[in-house]
């Protein structure tokens, strides 16, 4: 459950659960970015921890979402930062509840799993955990081996293995087939770079287990957001590499078109940020579903310059390539 004490509340008198770093991801802002607004606009008053961590309530992570969408639309949030949460909802046309159902997770870890099913009962009444306003954990097991009896079609299975190996791997495959979750969240303490790399590559949202469980929701959204996007069409595979695209740079067109040399600068360029968002992925756990995206994204990009390519080439009387 969130680590929270009676005292701990906001100015409307709700309990605060979320942390500056949750409820920025929550409410979808850069955590620079809230403490910019809080600094300048005084946008809410959360509460204190006993060791003066600020602690903000759904309904304060609501409000700051709110207000995000809206700055996005081009509102000044100078002139947001002071409407109460009626008015800012009245603007986006937004109901005061969250749309739709939340995300049905389920979760296997040896101590994540007695922490989810201690949270008992759910604010709709079934048994589960709410990991957050929006995610439900419906089921949980302490072992991989067991996924098996866990409530199957979940929009995310959560894995907990603290010492992350090799050897987790296939059981891991094995659980997200048995459960047939939409999306995979591996949490862990120790792990290999390689592991990890590994997980990712296989379409799993990877990061270390975090300190509160309400931390779960951001990790489960954006892993929901992953495996969406993992649907899309995936990259082509590479018919110009740097070697080829160089050599259309330097061949003389015999009626002086410029667009090969010109395609082929931007189809190196796209490829190289294909490169560098793939590095980024691997490297950085905080942005990494972020840039898994524009990784997808300038693949696809990729293979529709190629294409054209391919047929400008030909056009031009340029194809094949000479060795």
């Amino acid at each position: 459950m969130p680590n929270t004490t009676s005292t701990d509340l906001d100015e409307a008198g709700s309990t605060a659960a979320y942390r500056t770093g949750v409820a920025a991801k929550l409410a979808g802002l850069p955590v620079e970015t809230l403490r910019v607004w809080e600094r300048r606009y005084q946008l809410s008053s959360p509460a204190r921890s006993a060791r003066g961590q600020r602690l903000y309530s759904a309904e304060q992570v609501r409000r700051l979402s709110l207000l995000k969408q809206l700055a996005d639309q081009g509102h000044a949030i100078g002139t947001l930062a002071s409407l109460p949460l009626e008015q800012l909802q009245a603007m986006l046309g937004a109901q005061p509840s969250r749309a739709g159902p939340p995300l049905r997770a389920v979760a296997v870890g040896a101590t994540l799993a007695p922490r989810l099913l201690a949270g008992g009962v759910a604010q709709d009444g079934s048994t589960g955990f709410m990991a957050g306003p929006d995610v439900h954990v419906v089921g949980a097991c302490a072992r991989l081996e067991d996924a098996g009896s866990l409530p199957r079609h979940a929009d995310v299975l959560i894995v907990e293995i603290s010492e992350l190996d090799v050897d987790a791997l296939a059981p891991i495959q094995r659980a997200r087939d048995a459960t047939e979750s939409g999306a995979v969240v591996v949490l862990y303490r120790f792990c290999a770079s390689t592991t990890i790399r590994t997980l990712r590559a296989q379409g799993c949202l990877v990061a270390r287990i975090p300190a509160q469980l309400n931390e779960l929701a951001p990790l489960c959204r954006s892993a929901v957001v992953g495996a969406n996007l993992g649907a899309l069409a995936p990259a082509s595979a590479i018919e110009f590499d740097e070697e080829a695209l160089a050599k259309i740079m330097a061949m003389r067109n015999p009626i002086t078109c410029e667009c090969p040399r010109h395609l082929a600068e931007l189809l190196m360029m796209v490829g190289s940020f294909e490169r560098f968002s793939s590095q980024c992925a691997s490297r950085d756990e905080a942005d990494a579903q972020l840039h898994l995206a524009l990784q997808q994204a300038a693949g696809q990009a990729r293979g529709i310059l190629e294409n054209a390519m391919a047929r400008l080439l030909h056009t031009e009387g340029m194809w094949p390539l000479a060795g």
